[in-house]
């Protein structure tokens, strides 16, 4: 007996269910209608005719509109990466940064002054050098001067010298039966008051409304100054001697008080090779000294010190170290505000200068000691004890906490 045949089953007879495959009912439509199949003609058919509307139209190629910006470019993986964009206050941080070379091809060792100098620059505050005879204060500030392209004169202070032999003063003219200013030394952009401290209180003083003012007051009329102006006064730290030391009054209104060594060994002996080779002091062209920079250069660089950041608590850190020295048992004068003032100032200074845009207490300390040394002034059993002003501030820095 045959077994009667399964009927095959198709795949468009099979529906996806829940459970699997099931085969389809017989009875269902297919969900899509398939389209009929025709048969092949036979070979001894006639000729099928094909009408011309039974031809599809050729389908012309896509037309780009006009004026159609072209396709991009695949980027290509081994092009050059873009320049980047010059950075204003990296090139002008350099700038100032090549003084220091460029100062070094006169002046040997002194590279600590050079950046004090900078930063009084910056802050437009006024130095007081302090160094032995013969360690190149003089020549240091004429090659800032020649490195910055800004002008220079010296004053040699003396017994003798008279206020308006500073300031100027008004002289009477023949021809028109006038009087008119002539210009004092003062006019220009950095003053060398040479040994300040060998001429009288009353000639001292003539400085004072140029350092605070920046002018100068002639026959009641103001006149001012250049700028930048800055005063760089050089004292002797040895000979006492027939001079008249500065009142404390005068010594607040100097931004920083820099000291000048004696040069380490090898740095003398780079001195007198420099000198053995005909190296001339009064020629820093052919020394090789060249401008670096400008007042344009400082009055940038100045704007962008202004933008630098100081928290309150490093405010108050510097208020702190301040305060300490009013308290020290060995002084009897402490730090003003306006030294406060004159430290935040600096240390805005050398935190742009070391690239950053926020102070932070290492820049207070690094300033403590040439913005607030000549503040304090010592007790006379201090100083019998060999207490110095640098000891001091080295205890009130160590002593006053520093915030985290």
């Amino acid at each position: 007996m045959t077994e009667p045949q399964t009927p095959a089953i198709r795949p468009e007879d099979v529906s996806a269910t829940a459970d699997g495959l099931t085969p389809a009912p017989a009875t269902a439509p297919p969900a899509f209608p398939r389209p009929p199949v025709q048969e092949p003609a036979p070979a001894s058919a006639a000729p099928m005719v094909v009408r011309p509307a039974q031809v599809a139209p050729p389908v012309a190629p896509p037309v780009a509109p006009p004026f159609a910006p072209p396709a991009p470019a695949a980027p290509n993986p081994v092009a050059p990466p873009a320049p980047a964009a010059p950075n204003p206050s990296l090139e002008l941080r350099r700038s100032l940064g090549a003084l220091r070379t460029e100062v070094g091809k006169a002046v040997v060792g002194q590279d600590a002054a050079v950046t004090g100098l900078v930063i009084a620059l910056l802050c437009r505050g006024h130095v007081l050098l302090e160094g032995v005879p013969g360690v190149a204060k003089t020549l240091l500030v004429r090659t800032l001067a020649a490195a910055l392209d800004l002008g220079t004169k010296r004053i040699q202070f003396t017994p003798d010298l008279m206020p308006g032999d500073v300031t100027g003063s008004l002289v009477y003219d023949a021809r028109t039966a006038q009087f008119s200013f002539r210009e004092g030394p003062v006019f220009t952009n950095l003053l060398l008051a040479d040994e300040i401290n060998r001429t009288p209180p009353k000639t001292q003083a003539s400085l004072l409304e140029a350092m605070e003012e920046r002018q100068v007051s002639v026959d009641g009329k103001p006149r001012p100054l250049p700028d930048p102006f800055i005063v760089i006064a050089t004292q002797n730290p040895v000979e006492y001697e027939g001079t008249y030391p500065l009142p404390e009054a005068q010594l607040d209104r100097f931004l920083l008080k820099l000291t000048l060594p004696l040069l380490e060994r090898e740095h003398e002996i780079e001195v007198l090779a420099r000198h053995a080779a005909g190296f001339d002091p009064q020629d820093l062209a052919g020394a090789g000294v060249r401008p670096v920079a400008g007042a344009r250069d400082l009055a940038r660089a100045r704007a962008e010190v202004g933008h630098v950041q100081i928290s309150r608590d490093v405010m108050g850190y510097a208020v702190d170290v301040c305060r300490a020295t009013r308290s020290s048992p060995s002084l009897s004068l402490g730090v003003s505000p306006r030294g406060a003032t004159a430290l935040l100032a600096t240390s805005r200074a050398w935190a742009w200068l070391s690239g950053r845009t926020f102070v932070t207490p290492d820049d207070v300390k690094a300033l403590a000691h040439p913005t607030l040394r000549h503040r304090v002034q010592l007790r006379a059993e201090a100083e019998l004890e060999g207490v110095t002003a640098e000891s001091v501030l080295d205890t009130v820095l160590s002593t006053v906490p520093v915030p985290r």
